[in-house]
């Protein structure tokens, strides 16, 4: 440990040669002369130079104007953060949702484009192609020529017969549908008053009524008091 009272001393090997000077020994003022280049200002030596046509003068006031453009654009920034934080809480607070903005900026977009010079002149040329278009002579021509078609195809034979054919069809096929459903409500109404489905009824009641009246005849023996005493309980007779 070094202290403040006792400085450190470094000695150099005897072995250790001094770096030679880079400059010749024939030059003794050349080191001289080159340390007064070196500048002493700080100040101007870090300023940049002017540009051309400017002077120091209106450097310096456009440094400044510079400055305050930079605070005003950083102040502005963080009006401009408050208000978006602001315009969220009211869309939250009014359940306003991503997709809903979304939309709404779609939309926007949209009326933009419709309502920009480019859009509008462009629906104008297509105007103007489509007009030309439509009257010029090969267009009519094929017009005429597709009609004319048309004309013939309906007219031939071929498409009556086929017409008629398939509207046949549709008529026997209604009637098939209609003589189904009418043989499927008599068939039921048959079996309905056929006397095996009489029977069936019958027995099924017959045997509603045997259940209910078990039930009621095990809820009053389990209800009277004598009867449980005295008699032992007794199964049901079967069906």
């Amino acid at each position: 440990m070094f202290t403040e009272e006792t400085p450190l001393e470094v000695s150099l090997p005897l072995s250790v040669k001094p770096l030679a000077s880079p400059f010749p020994s024939d030059c003794p003022g050349l080191l001289s002369d080159a340390m007064t280049d070196v500048p002493v200002d700080s100040a101007a030596a870090a300023r940049t130079s002017a540009p051309e046509g400017l002077t120091l003068a209106e450097e310096e006031e456009l440094r400044s104007e510079l400055a305050k453009v930079e605070e005003e654009i950083g102040t502005l920034r963080q009006v401009l953060a408050a208000k978006e934080r602001h315009c969220g809480e009211l869309k939250r607070k009014l359940g306003l949702t991503p997709l809903d903005g979304l939309k709404q900026n779609l939309s926007k977009s949209w009326h933009d484009v419709q309502v920009s010079n480019a859009y509008v002149k462009t629906s104008e040329k297509l105007g103007e192609w489509n007009d030309k278009v439509t009257q010029s002579d090969l267009y009519l021509s094929a017009s005429s020529t597709l009609e004319d078609w048309n004309e013939k195809l309906t007219q031939s034979e071929a498409y009556k017969k086929t017409q008629e054919t398939l509207s046949q069809a549709g008529q026997k096929t209604s009637a098939a549908l209609s003589n189904v459903g009418s043989v499927i409500s008599r068939k039921l109404g048959d079996m309905r008053n056929s006397a095996t489905f009489k029977s069936f009824e019958d027995r099924v009641g017959t045997i509603k009524s045997r259940v209910v009246g078990s039930r009621e005849n095990s809820t009053e023996g389990l209800h009277s008091p004598s009867g449980a005493g005295d008699k032992p309980p007794q199964d049901n007779a079967p069906f």
